[in-house]
This record gives C-alpha cells, sequence and structure tokens, in this order.
C-alpha cells in the first residue's frame, strides 16, 4: 500500500503568525511568529479505514454505534500511540518517512497562506463548503465522521482540515511561549498531545485553523483521527 495513491500535497517551506489573540485554550494571547524552513508532504485526508486496515490490520472502530465504515471514511477510535505505531509501521514497509505533523506544520498546512480564522476567510457561514461540523452533521441527524475529500479543499489541496475528526499532532501541549520559533516541535515531555481542526459534533469555533485541544497520547474517541507528513 502506498498513501501516494490518494495524493499528498507539497507544502512549502515558510514564516506566518501562529494562533490567536480570542481565548482559547492556552492563553489569552498566544500569536507568535513561526518559520518551517523544510519543505514536506502531507496527506490531502485524514487517514482512512482501508488504509488502516491493509497496514494495521484491525477495526478498532466496529465497537461503536455512532461510525460509518467504509474504506473511504476516516479510520477512528485511533490514539495517539496507535497513529505512531501506523507511521512507523508504513515508513518500514515502504522505506520512506512517514509521521504525524507537528503543530505548527498543520496549522501551516490549514491556514494555506490565511490569516483570517479559516482557511477560506472568516465568514462561518462559508464552513459548510468546508467541513463536517455540527450544524451539517450533528444537528442534521448525522451523527457520524463522514467520507474524506467530500467537501471544498484548501489552498494547499488539502480536505477535511476543518471539521469532520480531530487530528492528532506529533507534539505535547504546552502553552505557546512568547518570540519567534523556528522548525518547533514542542517540549519532551508533557500530559498530553495536541489535536487540532474540530470533528463533526463541534461548533464552529472548534474549527479554526488557531484552535488547539488535546488528550492523553493513550485515549481513543469516535470523533478522532490522524493525517500523516510524509517527508521530502
Amino acid at each position: 500500500m502506498s498513501l501516494i495513491e490518494t495524493g499528498f500535497s507539497l507544502i512549502p517551506t515558510g514564516t506566518f503568525t501562529m494562533g490567536s489573540v480570542r481565548w482559547e485554550i492556552g492563553g489569552p494571547d498566544i500569536k507568535h511568529q513561526v518559520t518551517l524552513t523544510k519543505s514536506f508532504y502531507m496527506g490531502r485526508t485524514v487517514v482512512t479505514q482501508g488504509q488502516w486496515k491493509k497496514v494495521m490490520g484491525t477495526e478498532p472502530w466496529t465497537v461503536e454505534s455512532l461510525v460509518r465504515e467504509g474504506d473511504d471514511y476516516p479510520a477512528v477510535r485511533i490514539s495517539w500511540n496507535g497513529a505512531v505505531e501506523f507511521c512507523n509501521k508504513l515508513s518500514a514497509m515502504e522505506n520512506r518517512v512517514y509521521r504525524l505533523p507537528t503543530e505548527a506544520e498543520w496549522e501551516w498546512s490549514c491556514r494555506a497562506g490565511a490569516t483570517t480564522h479559516y482557511s477560506f476567510g472568516d465568514d462561518e457561514g462559508e464552513l459548510s463548503k468546508y467541513a463536517w461540523f455540527d450544524g451539517n452533521a450533528r444537528r442534521a441527524g448525522e451523527r457520524y465522521a463522514h467520507a474524506v475529500g467530500k467537501k471544498l479543499p484548501n489552498a494547499f489541496g488539502l480536505y477535511d482540515m476543518h471539521g469532520n475528526v480531530w487530528e492528532w499532532c506529533s507534539d505535547w501541549f504546552y502553552n505557546y511561549p512568547s518570540g519567534t520559533l523556528t522548525d518547533p516541535k514542542g517540549p519532551n515531555r508533557g500530559c498530553w498531545r495536541v489535536l487540532r481542526g474540530g470533528a463533526w459534533d463541534e461548533t464552529p469555533y472548534y474549527a479554526r485553523c488557531a484552535f488547539r485541544y488535546y488528550n492523553t497520547p493513550q485515549t481513543r474517541f469516535i470523533t478522532c483521527g490522524f493525517r500523516v507528513v510524509l517527508e521530502v
């Protein structure tokens, strides 16, 4: 199996303002400048059930009633530990380096050059064109993660960066430091791993480019999946 079959986008190097001045987990004023000096490939979608089964040979989502099954649906109920194991196994299978994105890589990829709340602007009324969230999923009676790639992509060609499922990042969660950062990877230890992007049962607030969440690395839940980075 090669995830290249489903597509990657080459994400360029660059400098951007990471974070938001609106209150959110992590502090009231967390805007800071970040420079990424290495380009990378980001999966255009989260890892699907079909991809997970080919690499891991398991179906951890089958015990849940609020999960639609199919090869094009997100692999959910995946812990951070499980996501890392997937990356390690795929790396060994293909002799390439697959890994989770850092939090900075994820936000840079999500923004795709935007400085607004969402990759497409600030208007929440446009979110349904790009994302599955509570307004067009949970409150519409569709209480499950939807098949990938059914909404519009961002300017980097990435699908579902807003909503559908939370996505694990490699970093331990921590309060952002002041000043500028280059290729940040977070602290060396912590209690929680970072999650990004919001999910099908969350409000638009949680789907913003800058919103941060976290959970323990062994936690598994039906609104969480992951996408992978392929190193250049």
